[in-house]
């Protein structure tokens, strides 16, 4: 390595590096990777709010986010964006549970560089942060497979996106069938529809059960 990059690389360590999850142990595995990285300086916040705090007073150049927090859904991915809205030069690493290629698209589109899941070994996000850091996206072969499927497809409905059984809850919903009911109609435990709908408010970027309801009315409508 010449000394010009050695110096850019030693620069770099020496830069913030934020990590936002509310998740202790996720935090201390995240440090121990950034560490290794040869990241000097480590900022954590646990909440949506906080992370924003810390992000606005130290203005890191990398973001290392959840999407979803207790309590607050998927709110990473507003985070996201009101990171990226005043400082578009940041860049932001998801690191996430939802393998679901329709919310990894919803991450990049928010202004998400990489995104890496957590159920893939640390290796994976040394090598993500890596990347990002110097401003390379980051995507595993099958998530950019996938992804790249979903946006070639550009006549796919949102609700074409659903699972079956998520399509078979929509279509009930639209009926004005209640979760009991739907369970019911489809031998199903009552848990695993309000899983479902839960699911389908994040993949149709609605907040309410009311917004899902009228979504699904107007899906209807147009299969009609």
């Amino acid at each position: 390595m010449n000394a010009i990059a050695s110096q850019i690389d030693i620069a770099a360590t020496r830069l913030p590096v934020l990590v936002i999850d509310d998740h202790p142990i996720v935090l201390q595995g995240c440090r121990r990777v950034l560490e290794d990285a040869g990241v000097e300086t480590i900022a954590e916040a646990t909440t949506v709010v906080g992370g924003y705090r810390i992000f606005h007073r130290l203005r890191p150049p990398v973001v290392i986010c959840d999407l979803t927090f207790q309590g607050s859904g998927m709110a990473g991915l507003g985070l996201i964006r009101r990171i990226r809205a005043v400082a578009p030069e940041t860049r932001i690493l998801v690191f996430s549970m939802h393998n679901d290629p329709v919310i990894v698209a919803r991450a990049l589109e928010a202004g998400a560089l990489g995104y890496v899941l957590k159920d893939h070994a640390s290796a994976e996000l040394f090598e993500a942060f890596g990347k990002v850091r110097i401003g390379e996206v980051y995507l595993d072969r099958r998530l950019a497979t996938e992804v790249a499927m979903l946006r070639a497809d550009a006549r796919r409905t949102p609700e074409s996106q659903l699972t079956q059984r998520e399509q078979q809850i929509l279509a009930r919903l639209a009926q004005g069938r209640s979760y009991g009911a739907i369970a019911s109609d489809l031998s199903v435990s009552y848990k695993t529809v309000t899983n479902a709908c839960s699911q389908m408010r994040q993949k149709l970027g609605v907040r309410t059960l009311a917004e899902l309801i009228h979504v699904a009315v107007t899906h209807a409508q147009r299969q009609g």
